[in-house]
């Protein structure tokens, strides 16, 4: 998904955010502001992936999301 849109519709997603990455506060995803970058650099931290790892997560999340 592309970052813009992602951005856009991030406070429609965050609720799925949250079930995703349970791990991770309401704060920091609100800050993450639907940035796949930020996202995944907050789940490389929090979780122990690498960034690949992490940024993979987040692909698979928005393009999930994309339609919704």
């Amino acid at each position: 998904m592309n970052n813009d849109i992602a951005e856009g519709k991030w406070k429609q997603m965050l609720g799925r955010a949250k079930t995703a990455w349970g791990e991770l506060t309401d704060d920091e995803l609100t800050k993450a502001e639907g940035r796949a970058d930020k996202l995944a650099g907050l789940i490389q931290e929090r979780y122990g992936k690498t960034r690949e790892q992490a940024e993979v997560e987040v692909r698979r999340f928005f393009d999930s999301n994309r339609d919704s």
